[in-house]
């Protein structure tokens, strides 16, 4: 039988044992609640781009898209309605086209999707919209039967159009700049490895040595 004292040793070992084999297994309880807060760590809310002028332009536009929408939700009766149903199909697209982009950006939910390119896509929608709305708040003050909900949806129609236009020359601008840098950045890594190419077929000792 087994002394008191090697039960002990014995339980020591069995101890330290499961410590070190529950150190080196790989099945860890901390990995799961590690991955959860990589995860909620990347839903934070980014306040930089909402202070920025790109995230308080998106702000706005989701606003006054909204506004009108609801303004011309108001409206009853209608005659025609071509024009009101228009105006109704563009500020519902806008606001929410744009309030989703808005929680991608602000939310960093764009940096999960690589696949899509989100400037690419702020930048169409951008144009579209301020396309849209222009034309969507013509017709509209064209056909306006000087009912209040009406005026109050044409001017909040040319507010979202400016919101957007401005969106679209930032946005159209930065793109440019952006390809420019780019092409800027190529010719120069020509240029370079031109450059390096001409000094390696000019050093004598290269050419002696292939001699």
């Amino acid at each position: 039988m087994r002394s008191p004292e090697d039960l002990e040793g014995f339980d020591g070992e069995a101890s330290s044992t499961s410590m070190i084999s529950g150190a080196s297994s790989p099945y860890q309880p901390t990995t799961e609640p590690v991955s959860q807060r990589h995860g909620l760590r990347g839903l934070r809310c980014d306040r930089d781009y909402l202070r920025g002028t790109p995230g308080r332009l998106k702000i706005a536009q989701v606003v006054l898209a909204l506004i009108s929408f609801i303004c011309i939700e108001t409206i009853m009766e209608c005659s025609p309605c071509e024009g009101l149903y228009f105006f109704e199909f563009v500020s519902c697209s806008a606001s929410v086209v744009t309030g989703v982009l808005l929680l991608m950006f602000s939310l960093n939910l764009h940096s999960r999707i690589s696949q899509i390119n989100w400037n690419t896509t702020d930048l169409v929608n951008t144009g579209i919209c301020t396309f849209f709305f222009f034309i969507a708040s013509i017709v509209l003050a064209a056909l306006n039967h000087k009912k209040g909900a009406e005026i109050a949806a044409v001017i909040f129609g040319f507010l979202a159009t400016a919101a957007y236009a401005v969106n679209l020359f930032l946005a159209v601008k930065n793109w440019r700049n952006t390809n420019r840098q780019q092409n800027t950045r190529q010719t120069s890594d020509y240029i370079r490895a031109r450059t390096e190419s001409r000094e390696v077929d000019n050093r004598p000792e290269i050419q002696r040595l292939e001699g």
